[in-house]
């Protein structure tokens, strides 16, 4: 029976049950969690999804039109982790909690306080601490196209505006790596959805297009950053952008269910600020992500931040790398700065003392932080002075000005740790809602309260004590039970001597119950005491929220600082210990690296990784690299990019030294796979690929290929890399590393700007040696079939090949001489100028190898061995 059927017939369900389906008639698509006592319920289809979803038991409660209801759920102490893995598989689950108090007269009242979706996540138990979580929006209108980009739980908020283009929106979104995508439900093109979900795999909501209106977008941004104008954010001409600003707040504010105060200020972003990765480079090039399960990426390999802030700064950082070299040089003296006193050592150890401040600083704002957020916060304020006395030989050597800044940025927040020492325990319990948060002695109102609930059994005691004296009466007692109270209880022979002051509350078989007003009174005290007293440190605790809301804006301001020191010190300590150099950058065009190093492939290799020079610029715009299969080309080509990617983010490189010129966009054209989804064949993948480099690739871009054209037939596939070869040197005139098993393009270095390199390697016995070192010149042969050896094909396999070899080789050469033959007889015949000859060196098949195979060595008289010896000789000389 679908929702609609059952909401049309409400009215034969439970009031608890009619409660439930008002609310969800709100949130038709998402999963609810229904608060009932100490468990989250799901009803209906939503128990169905939910427990498939998380494996949990799929029950029934009740009946709707004879039929049982449905029902799943999970404990509400432990839901975080249900919710993190609903969440990570793309679902928005809505949080319906119980607001009121239970009066046994219908319901307890309920509502929606917060709704969780994949972009707007701010609990870090439902977040990778190492990643963003970034809620992206798409305002398209005609060839425009508005980007936005909130991270709601580091209050990270920028926009920008730009020509529409699917190639280019789809780099733009691979750097911004969102976790949901917001689009105009009235406008948006299927094309582009499809397109967007298939790159990024990552949910895209539709929103109504009321939260896109280009009229109310001004109002809803100046609103939210509480000014009168957006002009100081440089926004104001950019319509497009802003509603797609604005349609972000709307979304966020009605997740969160409340507002947002610490979003106060809005960046505008060129995309020409950044190097164009696409997603397929980022991919090759192994960023952040490895192509493997088992793999490791360059962030993985370098991320010793000592901070989740660090971290996630380092991961933005690698993938969107900055072309503005001065704010690079910057960064690169800082490095510098730190490694010359061997300064990042102890700003590492104090960095490591300090939480996630930006997220806590987050929840804080949104009114959804813990005690121990605000441990971390106090912890953080208290190791500020440690910081800045590490930072101290740096700022007072004036070695770097963006250190300086730095240490300006921290700003001074010893009050702050004041306050919350006095405020917050030491080690507060996890929740609020268990109370003992508040220190002793912060306020004397709880204080009192505390003392009355702790102390209520000496009280009695003392009561009773004071009760046998006054009345007379030795065996007087003072109980309590939940049904009567506080009572004293006195024999059916003592009633008589009860004083005039008690009255009379039980009458038992045996016994009579009383109570005086000064038990009454501190009976009120104690039941109370206990609900007051957490009441009451709810209101601190959002007292000292609201005090920390007011002082949000430079908090921020120092969590960025900390996250910047983190990433030059982590940087600065890479370079030591990896034995990395700084770059520089030049005007012209070129990349010279010279001894550079892959740095993932150097660091989990067991042998001493074979260091490689790069030479390209003008003049050597184009390298063609032969050589044998794991000779390392692919090596040697990515090493090329990760060296140019990580000195455009500010980092040392793994090189003896490396100059570089502008660098608009880094294309990759590696390796390829069936992509059944869209049924591509490997060939067309790898077309396609090919064509997206050719169409936007321009003379500042540094293209990578690898194999082009080896998924179709040899003479096919060799004349598409040579047509684009000439079509990368001639017309884009892009430097170029183009590795190929096509010896027959080693011929294009007679071509301006193309040069041949080669992988080297060895034959020893028979056996393939690599020798990993990039030459000039073009390589003498594949060693295919050596290859094969080492990766233990069959030997029989490999000798039916070495046969084949020798067969393909020998006609292709009598090819070669009925050409040479014929031109000799028929001058006036002229080849066509494109055609390609390929003449290979090859093993001559000797008559003696012949000579030599039909003897039977075992029967033959040492004359006869003599004389075939002689017969050999004659016919290897001949």
């Amino acid at each position: 029976m679908s929702l609609q059927d059952i909401i049309a017939n409400i009215d034969s369900h439970t009031p608890m049950m009619q409660q439930y389906l008002k609310v969800k008639m709100q949130h038709p698509h998402a999963l609810m969690f229904y608060r009932m006592g100490d468990f989250y319920e799901l009803f209906f289809d939503d128990a169905h999804k939910a427990a498939k979803l998380l494996g949990i038991t799929l029950t029934h409660r009740g009946k709707t039109n004879g039929n049982p209801i449905p029902m799943a759920g999970v404990p509400f102490h432990a839901a975080e982790g249900y919710l993190a893995r609903l969440v990570k598989k793309g679902e928005t689950v809505v949080i319906c909690e119980q607001v009121g108090e239970v009066t046994g007269k219908g319901p307890v009242d309920r509502q929606v306080v917060r709704i969780l979706t994949p972009g707007t996540l701010t609990d870090d138990a439902l977040l990778n601490s190492h990643q963003s979580s970034n809620l992206v929006a798409l305002c398209l209108q005609q060839n425009q196209i508005g980007i936005a980009l909130l991270d709601l739980s580091a209050g990270i908020f920028k926009v920008q505006q730009q020509d529409f283009k699917l190639e280019h929106l789809s780099i733009e979104l691979a750097r911004l790596m969102p976790s949901e995508i917001l689009v105009d439900e009235d406008i948006v093109d299927p094309n582009i959805l499809e397109q967007v979900k298939k790159q990024l795999d990552c949910p895209v909501t539709k929103r109504p297009n009321v939260d896109f209106n280009l009229n109310n977008a001004q109002k809803t941004l100046c609103d939210q950053l509480g000014v009168s104008t957006l002009s100081g954010f440089g926004i104001d001409h950019l319509p497009l952008a802003k509603a797609a600003a604005a349609a972000l707040i709307h979304y966020a504010k009605e997740t969160q269910k409340t507002a947002l105060p610490h979003i106060r200020s809005i960046q505008l972003e060129q995309s020409s600020d950044f190097i164009a990765l696409d997603p397929v480079t980022r991919r090759n090039l192994e960023i952040v992500d490895p192509l493997f399960e088992h793999g490791t990426s360059l962030f993985q390999l370098i991320n010793d931040c000592q901070t989740a802030m660090g971290s996630r700064l380092l991961s933005r950082t690698l993938m969107q790398p900055l072309r503005d070299t001065a704010l690079l040089d910057a960064r690169l003296d800082a490095i510098q700065a730190f490694i010359d006193g061997y300064h990042e050592a102890p700003i590492r150890l104090v960095l490591k003392e300090i939480g996630d401040i930006e997220r806590v600083l987050s929840r804080v704002a949104l009114g959804s932080a813990r005690p121990r957020d605000l441990v971390q916060l106090r912890q953080a304020s208290a190791q500020l002075p440690f910081l800045r006395h590490a930072l101290n030989p740096v700022v007072t050597n004036q070695q770097s000005r963006l250190v300086q800044q730095l240490n300006e940025e921290l700003g001074d927040f010893n009050g702050l740790y004041q306050r919350l020492l006095a405020a917050i325990v030491e080690n507060p319990p996890v929740l609020l809602r268990d109370g003992n948060v508040i220190a002793e002695g912060f306020d004397s109102e709880l204080d009192e309260l505390r003392k009355i609930r702790d102390h209520a059994g000496q009280f009695l005691i003392d009561l009773e004590i004071k009760e046998r004296e006054q009345s007379g009466i030795p065996t007087l007692k003072i109980g309590y039970n939940r049904v009567s109270g506080y009572y004293i209880e006195l024999t059916r022979a003592q009633a008589e001597q009860a004083p005039e002051h008690y009255i009379r509350r039980q009458t038992l078989k045996n016994a009579e119950r009383y109570i005086t007003p000064e038990l009454k009174s501190f009976e009120d005290k104690v039941l109370s005491s206990e609900s007051r007293a957490l009441a009451r440190e709810k209101m601190l605790f959002e007292m000292l929220l609201d005090e920390l809301r007011q002082d949000i804006a430079n908090l921020q301001v120092m969590s960025a600082a900390i996250a910047q020191i983190d990433l030059l010190s982590n940087f600065a300590h890479q370079a030591r210990l990896r034995n990395w150099s700084r770059p520089e950058f030049s005007p012209e065009m070129g990349i010279k690296i010279m001894a550079g190093r892959h740095p993932v492939v150097e660091a989990l290799s067991k042998t001493a990784f074979t260091p490689n020079d790069t030479h390209l610029d003008y003049a050597h715009r184009m390298a063609i690299i032969t050589g044998p299969n794991m000779g390392g080309k692919s090596t040697f080509m990515r090493q090329t990019a990760l060296i140019s990617l990580l000195a455009y983010c500010g980092s040392f490189v793994p090189a003896q030294s490396a100059t570089l010129g502008p660098i608009d966009r880094i294309f990759t054209r590696i390796g390829s796979a069936d992509d059944l989804s869209t049924g591509k064949s490997t060939f067309m993948v790898e077309m396609t690929e090919t064509s997206q480099i050719l169409h936007h690739a321009t003379n500042q871009s540094l293209v990578l290929m690898d194999e082009v054209g080896r998924g179709t037939s040899t003479y096919d596939g060799l004349s598409l890399a040579w047509a684009c070869v000439l079509d990368l040197s001639k017309r884009v005139k892009c430097l170029c590393l183009f590795a190929t098993h096509y010896f027959e393009l080693t011929e294009l270095s007679k071509e301006s700007g193309i040069y041949n390199y080669h992988v080297s390697a060895k034959e020893l016995n028979g056996n393939l040696i690599l020798l990993h070192k990039v030459q000039q010149g073009p390589a003498s042969q594949s060693h295919g079939l050596q290859v094969a050896k080492l990766a233990g094909i069959p030997t029989n396999v490999i000798k039916e090949a070495q046969n084949r070899l020798r067969i393909l080789e020998r006609q292709q050469q009598q090819h070669v001489n009925t050409a040479v033959q014929r031109d000799l007889f028929a001058p006036a015949v002229q080849a066509e100028p494109n055609i390609i000859e390929r003449v290979v060196e090859v093993e001559k098949v000797s008559p003696a190898l012949e000579i030599l195979k039909a003897l039977d060595v075992d029967n033959l008289t040492p004359r006869e061995a003599l004389q075939h010896l002689y017969q050999l000789k004659e016919q290897l000389e001949s």
